[in-house]
Formats: C-alpha cells, structure tokens, sequence
C-alpha cells in the first residue's frame, strides 16, 4: 500500500512517466503506447480490477454530473477505487513492458483518487478517472472494453 501512494505522491504530470513497483525493474520515463501497433496483453486481475473500477465510476456519474455527489461519497467511491488499485498492483502479473505502461494510467487514476479526496475539485478527479479509463481501453486488450462517458 505505501508503494501506491508513494507512486502517486512521486510522479510528475500524468502520462507522463511511470515509476516501477513490486514487479520489479529499473525505473524508467515511458509514453504510453502500443505494443508494436497492437494493444498490451492483460491478464484476468487487471482485467476484474478496471472493470470493477468502470463499474464503480460508472454508477456515480449521474450524481457527480448533477452536483449532487457528497463528499462522503467521493471519499467512498476513492476508496473503492484505491482498493481494485492495490489488488492489480499487488496481484497482476504482466510483462515488463506492459506493466509499465499500465502504470501510466494506474498513476493518472491514482492523481483522480486524490483529486477526489480533496477539499475542492473532487468531480475533476473523477473525469481524471473516466480519462484514464479511455486509455485503459485504447491501450490494452480487455474484450468488450467501452469507455465512459465524462
């Protein structure tokens, strides 16, 4: 869990870099890209993982929308999403090119979860999220992906 927020805490603007973790490996500053033209493989953790963090931004959208989302409920809902996070940092196995390109859009989910947290600007880290989840879906191979509407 520290190495999460401390991912979180040390990187620069989103997509920009990524910072190794568990897995292993020399840190590197990567872009986000395909794997030669197609996208990065997935196993079934990170896939239940940002299906359940789709999920769970998808069934909050409608209030953040209206302006009617708490802050009890963004605290709730960062915490839900925290939670999917630790599970595909910790449990994922994935080569290290596709690791760390998924760690491009694990850090801009994790800087939405802080934005969320925050005293002001909670709905822009949402929309951060619903960003990241685009990408999560341009990049990586996750069968009937679809991402959300922000």
């Amino acid at each position: 869990m520290a190495a999460i927020v401390a991912l979180g805490l040390a990187v620069g603007p989103p997509a920009l870099a990524a910072e190794p973790h568990a897995h292993g490996g020399a840190a590197a500053t990567v872009q986000l890209r395909l794997d030669h033209g197609k996208k990065w493989q997935t196993d079934d953790v990170l896939r239940r993982g940002m299906s359940e963090i789709r999920t769970a931004v998808a069934q909050s959208l409608t209030p953040i929308h209206k302006k009617t989302f708490t802050p009890a409920q963004y605290d709730a809902l960062a915490g839900r999403i925290q939670t999917q996070i630790d599970d595909v940092v910790g449990n994922c196995k994935l080569p290290e090119e596709a690791d760390q390109q998924l760690h491009i859009v694990l850090e801009q989910i994790i800087d939405g979860v802080a934005a969320m947290k925050g005293a002001t600007g909670r709905d822009k880290g949402a929309v951060k999220i619903v960003r990241a989840l685009a990408q999560y879906g341009k990049y990586f191979d996750h069968a009937g992906w679809r991402p959300l509407e922000h």
